[in-house]
């Protein structure tokens, strides 16, 4: 009789622990975090006072605005690969109705120094040549004050940079280096070098328009052009100093220097640009449709006396948003 008694009392036990184990949680599994993709896609755009390429306007002094897309791979946590295009409402003597890069490369990184070695295409869309005399005749004839321009001024360059993050997050310093065969499709080759610094700030404590901090940034940069001759034949332009076809295009130097505040995807750029261009030379590179008349801007190469104010000293403030799909969309 007891091990009657002792066998239902087990069973019941027994009967009441499983009922209670099936009720518990069961612990899932723990799956491993899905390895970040490779692919990211940078994007954004910008609202300048003025279009400033190398200390030159390219939007004769006025408004312009950019977009850019740039898709992105890497390739491992120290090599990335990329392809972008960026689009530019310019105002220039050839009447483009956009300049459109198209470039591409590569960004290795080693250590604290990050390189971008590349390529990129400067493509100015439906452009109109201006010239009198030119063979075969020029659609539309020369400028008022005697500017002529090309048919087709799509050039491309080759580059290479380095940015020494020399202090972490906190000190920058770069070099850069860009080369054409022909600039502008003049037949002059380019070389442009050129040096930068930046400076990060720590963050403001700010309460304005629901922002509670604000970043800030200074930097700079000093570069330089060297130009080489034209292969223009006559009449479109005659060296008047050889009396032939090809003219010597002058190198300068160029400066800019600004401070910028960051906030989230946004930032206020304020500017100042320069170079040591006359007003004569400025002429000659930029063949400027609103250049005017002045007795010292007669040179040799600028027997016209008309000079150009897109190469002198600006003052540029531009609205940026820059975005990646992995950051600020995903």
């Amino acid at each position: 009789m007891k091990k009657i008694v002792l066998s239902a009392i087990a069973a019941a036990v027994l009967s009441a622990t499983s009922a209670f184990a099936a009720d518990m949680p069961v612990k899932a599994k723990m799956m491993p975090a899905p390895e970040p993709s490779p692919w990211d896609w940078a994007f954004g755009s910008a609202l300048m006072s003025d279009y400033n390429f190398r200390g030159i306007s390219q939007s004769n002094r006025g408004e312009s605005v950019t977009a850019y897309s740039e898709t992105r791979y890497n390739a491992t946590s120290a090599v990335q690969l990329y392809f972008g295009q960026q689009y530019w409402a310019v105002t220039l003597p050839t009447n483009p109705t956009c300049e459109c890069d198209i470039y591409g490369g590569i960004r290795p990184t080693v250590g604290s120094l990050t390189f971008d070695l590349g390529a990129i295409y400067y493509w100015y869309t439906k452009e109109k040549q201006h010239a009198t005399g030119a063979i075969p005749v020029a659609p539309f004839p020369a400028y008022p004050n005697g500017n002529m321009t090309l048919r087709d001024t799509d050039f491309w360059e080759v580059y290479g940079k380095v940015t020494w993050d020399a202090i972490k997050d906190r000190v920058a310093i770069g070099a850069n280096v860009y080369y054409s065969p022909s600039w502008l499709k003049t037949g002059a080759s380019g070389t442009y070098a050129s040096v930068t610094a930046k400076f990060t700030g720590d963050p403001v404590k700010v309460n304005l328009m629901g922002m509670n901090e604000i970043g800030w940034y200074v930097s700079g940069e000093v570069g330089h052009y060297f130009l080489g001759t034209t292969n223009f034949v006559p009449p479109i332009l005659v060296n008047p100093i050889t009396g032939i076809g090809g003219v010597p295009l002058p190198d300068y130097t160029t400066w800019n220097a600004g401070l910028a505040f960051t906030y989230k995807v946004a930032t206020l750029d304020l500017r100042y640009y320069d170079t040591d261009l006359s007003k004569a030379k400025c002429n000659v590179l930029t063949g400027d449709p609103n250049a005017t008349f002045a007795a010292g801007n007669v040179t040799p190469l600028n027997p016209g006396g008309f000079g150009s104010k897109w190469c002198g000293a600006a003052f540029v403030a531009a609205m940026k948003f820059d975005l990646t799909f992995m950051t600020n969309v995903k």
